[in-house]
């Protein structure tokens, strides 16, 4: 043991604290991470304005974060048993607070873009290794459980959040508002993790894929750029089809790599479980749909509608409430129900709300469209943590860390793509063309979670889950 781990055990904090205060410092880091996620949408016609953008420039606000995160999610887990997790989580705080500082006091698009990427790799430093301080500090598998439960309900609360929250303060206070509060969270975040988490030295059980990496990052960024990009260029002009195809030629070149590396980042083996695959693949689907319509929506309440931030931020409110009581529900459920039939009917319900949001106008009724919203995010929020569970279940015990990692950096590329091609669909931001292309990335959401609902009755096998 280490002096200043020593000095930490005998003065610092007893068991119940530090085990207290680990849960609030990870709990926080979830936080910021979640609240960035969902912030940004309500601000998108203020950010449309300072900056003179068109929909291709708010996609890149919205995805440069996902983008990074997303990528490197599985290797920051890696990075983080093998230096600790707490030393990992504290720099991910760091880092995405100076982040933060940096796209608040943005003075042009680029800057922002660049400071949302940094954000990125802020956040993918902080979600595994929350999770990682959550495992030492709770030993006893009762008591993490609760701790996780708790860390995914406080990450539940600031994404319902959100959108309110992002909404009251660029009303009042600017769009620079929803980036400088994470200020005080992140000193906030730091001072607990040094004060209550107990130091980890760390160890080398798991390899850094390097090189699977640096591939991975680049098939993203090509797709991202080629998807976005087209919104402005077309599909014919050569930066985006040469993007296609290098993002092509990038994921099969990963695949290669994954395939023969000693230590990858993305064990291949893991897809030959049906159960794994299929819950992947419908992470892909509801994010897909859930977040690129959220960005859709956020752009038709602040353009075609003209509402304020605010009440933008208040229109996606049943929403948000929703997904935070159903997501509890369903950890209940899965027990009697099982995680093949409450997927399959989670996404039967996602997809039968999108379907009554269909006659949506620029004329139309908000009041219209809340039972319509109300079902796409129960469903939704039944799908989230069976999939989880389901993932988890699929696995050996030793697995679950990296299996849910994968989950987690699906679901983040879905959610980017889905922000990508939807923001191409409704790029035309003229009311006629604008809601043509939000029916049509309706539609697409509506038969992508039919056929993700087919493909967990038929893929998922019951007998096949470990209890």
């Amino acid at each position: 043991m280490s002096p200043y781990r020593f000095y930490w055990v005998l003065f610092m904090a007893s068991p119940s604290t530090f085990a207290r205060g680990t849960l609030l410092a990870a709990a926080l880091g979830f936080v910021v991470v979640l609240l960035d996620v969902s912030v940004v949408n309500v601000a998108l016609d203020a950010l449309r304005h300072e900056f003179a953008t068109d929909v291709a420039g708010l996609q890149w606000v919205i995805n440069a974060y996902t983008l990074v995160f997303a990528a490197l999610l599985l290797t920051s887990g890696a990075l983080g048993d093998r230096l600790g997790a707490r030393r990992v989580f504290l720099l991910g705080f760091v880092v995405f607070t100076l982040a933060s500082a940096a796209c608040g006091l943005s003075s042009s698009l680029p800057i922002l873009i660049a400071a949302r990427l940094i954000q990125g790799l802020g956040a993918a430093l902080l979600v595994p290794n929350s999770l990682a301080m959550l495992q030492q500090a709770f030993p006893d598998r009762e008591q993490r459980s609760r701790a996780v439960g708790w860390w995914g309900a406080f990450g539940g609360m600031s994404l319902a959040a959100g959108p309110v929250l992002g909404g009251i303060l660029v009303t009042h206070l600017g769009w620079r508002s929803i980036f400088l509060i994470n200020l005080p969270i992140g000193v906030l975040g730091i001072y607990l993790t040094l004060r209550h988490v107990a130091p980890h030295e760390g160890s080398h059980r798991r390899g850094l894929d390097w090189c699977g990496q640096a591939v991975a990052v680049l098939a993203l960024a090509a797709l991202t750029m080629a998807l976005t990009e087209a919104a402005r260029l077309g599909w014919t002009h050569g930066l985006v089809q040469g993007g296609l195809w290098l993002a092509a030629l990038a994921i099969l070149g990963f695949i290669w790599i994954e395939a023969r590396s000693r230590s990858p980042m993305l064990p291949l083996e893991l897809f030959r479980v049906p159960t794994f695959t299929v819950a992947s693949v419908a992470g892909v689907i509801v994010n897909f749909a859930y977040y690129g319509l959220i960005f859709v929506f956020s752009l038709f309440f602040q353009i075609q509608q003209h509402l304020s931030p605010q009440l933008t931020g208040l229109a996606f409110l049943p929403m948000t409430i929703v997904l935070m009581v159903v997501n509890v529900l369903a950890g209940r459920l899965i027990t009697r129900m099982g995680a093949r039939l409450l997927m399959v009917l989670g996404l039967a319900l996602a997809a039968f709300g999108y379907v009554l949001l269909s006659p949506v106008s620029v004329d139309g009724s908000y009041w219209l469209l809340v039972i319509p919203m109300l079902l796409a995010a129960s469903g939704i929020a039944l799908v989230v943590p069976t999939m989880t569970n389901a993932t988890l279940s699929s696995v050996d015990a030793s697995r679950a860390g990296i299996a849910s990692g994968v989950l987690n950096s699906a679901r983040q590329v879905g959610g980017m793509l889905g922000v990508a091609v939807f923001g191409y669909l409704v790029r035309d931001t003229a009311p006629d063309a604008f809601m043509r292309g939000m029916h049509l990335s309706i539609g697409i959401s509506v038969a992508l979670l039919v056929s993700g609902s087919a493909l967990c009755w038929f893929g998922i096998r019951p007998d096949r889950l470990k209890v």
